[in-house]
């Protein structure tokens, strides 16, 4: 495994998944004849944050992650996102930004002091970084994403949440 891999190739598939379930979302609203944006607002409990928060959190622990590990700015972003075109447009400007970056820029990134914002005058290496701090919240902010829209009776299983395997035929 690599920096470049667990951030670039892996999140980058997640975020996909969430946005194929994005669609899966509006098809359900349609075929009930309910506004698409309906599960933008929806949370599981009166003090959690909303879907659209969750899908704006993932995004930013994707991005902030591959663009500390690799030493460079990250894209800003407003958080202002109100339907789900918006948010789909929120997760394929994440991606177009984790799909620019190579995988040399990642080079020493396990050593590579990261400031942590939300906690001044702290750093993590790297490796410490991605492994305790970026990796669970991404994929908690994901799993509650997909958890909102299961809660709301969107058709999701496993297999949505998880796919693009990379595979190979076992020889006999």
């Amino acid at each position: 495994m690599s920096y470049y891999e667990d951030t670039v190739v892996q999140m980058g598939r997640t975020l996909r998944n969430l946005r194929a379930m994005l669609d899966k979302a509006a098809e359900f609203a349609g075929a009930r004849g309910a506004e698409a944006d309906c599960f933008v607002g929806f949370s599981l409990h009166p003090d959690m944050r909303p879907f659209a928060f969750q899908i704006q959190a993932a995004c930013d622990a994707a991005k902030f992650a591959a663009a500390r590990l690799a030493g460079v700015e990250p894209p800003k972003n407003p958080d202002t996102e109100k339907t789900l075109d918006e948010l789909r447009a929120r997760i394929d400007a994440t991606l177009a930004f984790l799909d620019g970056l190579e995988a040399a820029q990642f080079d020493g990134a396990g050593e590579r002091e990261v400031p942590i914002s939300f906690l001044p005058g702290k750093a993590a290496y790297g490796a410490d970084y991605l492994r305790e701090f970026v990796l669970p919240n991404f994929y908690f902010h994901s799993a509650m994403a997909y958890a909102l829209l299961r809660q709301a009776g969107v058709s999701l299983g496993k297999r949505d949440f998880i796919t693009h395997l990379t595979l190979h035929d076992v020889a006999s």
